[in-house]
């Protein structure tokens, strides 16, 4: 089985999972909310454009931006990854990563509970919003990670 991650360019894959991050939230991210919103688990409003410190900035904005962050953290990592189904990789990504610095890090520096509160709701939505939308990035970074190596051989 070949590596879901081929080798590339360092700052190009940088730039590609931004991109990735970006669009995982604006994509993966936001479905999953509109989803736990209808069933009831959530009340969180997708695309919000209502604005966020330190900036102003619309939240979705800030989401994306953080999202391409955290798609770039993926890119570093991307090809010292086991070679497992890139589904099952971008979930644990999403949940390893955002949801625990959110839950921790994040919580200390807003003064808020650590681990959610260890509300099952809320803890469960995190988990699932955030693991979707790892899903999300590695399954957008792949396979814009493959285009740009042939583009980039043709030329």
């Amino acid at each position: 089985m070949t590596n879901a991650f081929p080798k590339s360019s360092r700052a190009r894959d940088l730039a590609l999972g931004f991109l990735a991050g970006a669009l995982a939230v604006a994509i993966f991210h936001q479905f999953m909310v509109y989803v736990l919103g209808v069933v009831g688990l959530g009340g969180g409003q997708i695309y919000s454009m209502r604005g966020v410190p330190p900036f102003d900035a619309p939240r979705i904005v800030s989401q994306m931006f953080w999202g391409g962050v955290w798609g770039m953290v993926f890119a570093a990592i991307a090809g010292k990854l086991p070679d497992w189904p890139r589904i099952v990789l971008g979930f644990l990504f999403g949940v390893c990563g955002p949801v625990l610095f959110s839950w921790t890090i994040l919580s200390l520096m807003r003064g808020n509970a650590l681990f959610a509160g260890f509300n099952p709701a809320r803890m469960l939505a995190s988990v699932l919003i955030n693991g979707f939308y790892g899903i999300g990035v590695a399954l957008i970074f792949a396979p814009l990670r493959r285009w740009t190596a042939k583009v980039t051989k043709a030329a």
